[in-house]
C-alpha cells in the first residue's frame, strides 16, 4: 500500500528541515519536535540543498544554524531566498555577530532569529508561527498555480483555432472587398477573434506575474507519488472503495508540468474505473508509478473491459456507453488533450470481460546540472 513520503505532522503542519553541523543538536531537535512535526535534518548546507531538491520533500520551514563549516547559514538562506522562496526560514546562532545577522534580517531572508542554547518553549512558539505562515504561502501558491495551469491549457487549446478563424476571416474580407455585407461580417469576426486572443494572453500573463509576486520559484515540482496520495486523500471514496485500491511505487518521478491538471486526469480515470467496477465483489484498482522508457502512471482495473469498437475511438472522438446517465463522452478525450498539451500522452488497453489499463505517459526526465556557488 502507498505510504506517505513524509507525514506532515499534527494539524497538517509543513515538514521542518533543521540544519546544524553538531550531531547532538540535530538529535535533540528531532527528539523534542518529532511528535508535532515531520522533522528532517541535515549536517550542512550541501546536504540541505540535496533534500530541498528532492521532489515531494514536504519542507515548508527551514531552521538553520548560522555558523557551520563550509557554506554557513547565511549562504544557505541566500540560496533558499532565490530558489525556494516559499520556505519560511528561522536562523539559530550562539554568536553575537550583529552586523551579519542584521544583514540577513534586513534582506528578508529570515522569519525569526533564535539563540543557542535553544529554549524549547520559544522554539515551539516560533515553529507554530512559521508553520502557519508556510501553510498560507503554500495555499496561495497552489491556488495561483491551479489558475495558471487552467489558463495555460485554455491558451494551448484556443490559440490555434482562434488564430485560424482570424486569418480565415481576414482572407474573406480581402477577397470580397470593402462595402459588402459579407466583408463587414468577416471583419467583425476577425476583430473579435483577435480580441479573444488578446484577452486570453493578457489573463495568462497577469497570472504568471502574480505567481512571481507571490514568490513561486521556477519549475514547481510535485512528485507523482504526492499527487496520488493527494487524490486518494481527497476523492470521496467509501471504505469499501478505498480497500479495493492498491498502489505500487516502483519508481517515483517529478511532475513539473501542470500538476493540478494531471490530478484532474487521475481523478477522471479513477472515477471511470470505480463506475466500471460497481457491484463486483472482487473489484480491484491498481495504481503503478514507474519509469519504463518514460515516466508513467498506470491505472489497472479488473472490470468488464471496453468493447473494441469503443476503444478504437475513445481518445479521438466523444464517445460514451453511459449516455443514459448524462455522460457526453468528452472525459477521456479531454484528459488526452491535457496530457498532450505538455508533451505527454494517454494510452488505453483493454481485454473485454477481463480488465482495462489506462497509462499516463509523461515527457522523459531531463536532468539539469547547475553550477552553484555553495
Amino acid at each position: 500500500m502507498l505510504k506517505p513520503a513524509i507525514d506532515p505532522g499534527m494539524g497538517g503542519a509543513s515538514a521542518v528541515l533543521y540544519v546544524d553541523d553538531e550531531e547532538m543538536a540535530r538529535k535533540y531537535f528531532a527528539r523534542m519536535l518529532s511528535d508535532d512535526y515531520a522533522v528532517l535534518t541535515a549536517s550542512g548546507t550541501r546536504q540541505a540543498l540535496e533534500i530541498l531538491a528532492s521532489p515531494g520533500n514536504g519542507v515548508g520551514v527551514l531552521v538553520t544554524d548560522y555558523r557551520m563549516p563550509g557554506p554557513g547559514g547565511a549562504a544557505l538562506l541566500r540560496h533558499v531566498s532565490q530558489h525556494h522562496p516559499h520556505l519560511v526560514c528561522l536562523m539559530v546562532t550562539a554568536y553575537a555577530d550583529k552586523d551579519a545577522l542584521m544583514d540577513t534580517i534586513n534582506g528578508g531572508e529570515v522569519f525569526r532569529v533564535l539563540e543557542k542554547p535553544l529554549d524549547l518553549g520559544q522554539l515551539r512558539h516560533a515553529l507554530r508561527q512559521a508553520s502557519e505562515r508556510a501553510r498560507e504561502r503554500q495555499a496561495r501558491r497552489d491556488n495561483l498555480l491551479a489558475i495558471e495551469e487552467a489558463l495555460a491549457f485554455l491558451a494551448h487549446e484556443l490559440n490555434t483555432p482562434l488564430a485560424a478563424i482570424a486569418n480565415f476571416a481576414r482572407g474573406i474580407e480581402r477577397r470580397v472587398g470593402p462595402g459588402e455585407e459579407v466583408s463587414d461580417a468577416a471583419g467583425q469576426v476577425h476583430d473579435n477573434a483577435r480580441y479573444c486572443l488578446s484577452v486570453l494572453n493578457s489573463f495568462v500573463n497577469s497570472v504568471r506575474l502574480a505567481q512571481g509576486a507571490a514568490g513561486r520559484s521556477l519549475g514547481v515540482v510535485n512528485s507523482a507519488r504526492r499527487l496520488l496520495e493527494s487524490l486518494l486523500d481527497t476523492y470521496p471514496l467509501s471504505a469499501a472503495q478505498r480497500a479495493m485500491i492498491v498502489c505500487d511505487v516502483e519508481q517515483d518521478f517529478a511532475v513539473t508540468a501542470l500538476p493540478n491538471c494531471v490530478a484532474l486526469v487521475l481523478s477522471s480515470v479513477l472515477g471511470n474505473a470505480l463506475r466500471a467496477l460497481e457491484g463486483r465483489e472482487d473489484a480491484m484498482i491498481r495504481f503503478t508509478l514507474l519509469v519504463d522508457g518514460a515516466p508513467q502512471i498506470r491505472v489497472h482495473d479488473n472490470g468488464p473491459g471496453i468493447a473494441p469498437w469503443v476503444q478504437a475511438r475513445l481518445l479521438t472522438d466523444p464517445i460514451t456507453t453511459h449516455a443514459q446517465s448524462g455522460a457526453l463522452g468528452w472525459g477521456l478525450l479531454f484528459c488526452q488533450r491535457i496530457m498532450q498539451s505538455f508533451g505527454g500522452n494517454m494510452q488505453v488497453q483493454s481485454e473485454p470481460g477481463l480488465s482495462t489499463t489506462v497509462t499516463l505517459k509523461f515527457p522523459a526526465i531531463i536532468q539539469h546540472k547547475e553550477k552553484e556557488g555553495i
